[in-house]
């Protein structure tokens, strides 16, 4: 959600990638349907390992991650790096009604962190 929201927001500025410590190997369905109701569609992404990356330099390297739940990955190229931690909704429990809520708060809480980033950069 994150790459989608930011390349959308950022509207060229910015070029975002996103990867994981431990991807999926998809991109959740329910990520999917609440990019959409933003008019954003993510379907096409793919789950990709932040070894992909490795030996790239970037930027900035936002990690979103939830230290509770998984490792953050570490970029040292990096010019300057960020840490937004978010909890993962995949792992959201309750009715799919009770999930789809859990996505949708994580959605904007990125979108906001986003905003709030890009505005700062003006």
């Amino acid at each position: 959600m994150a790459e989608g929201l930011w390349n959308s927001l950022a509207a060229g500025r910015w070029q975002a990638f996103s990867a994981g410590s431990n991807p999926a190997g998809f991109v959740h369905p329910r990520a999917i349907q609440v990019m959409r109701e933003v008019g954003i569609d993510i379907s096409a992404n793919r789950s990709k390992s932040s070894d992909e990356f490795a030996g790239q330099h970037f930027d900035l390297v936002v990690t979103v991650c939830d230290n509770a739940q998984q490792v953050c990955p570490t970029f040292p190229g990096a010019r300057d790096v960020m840490h937004w931690p978010f909890e993962d909704p995949a792992f959201a429990a309750g009715s799919q009604e009770e999930r789809l809520v859990v996505f949708r708060r994580v959605r904007d809480e990125i979108r906001d962190a986003i905003q709030r980033f890009l505005q700062s950069q003006t």
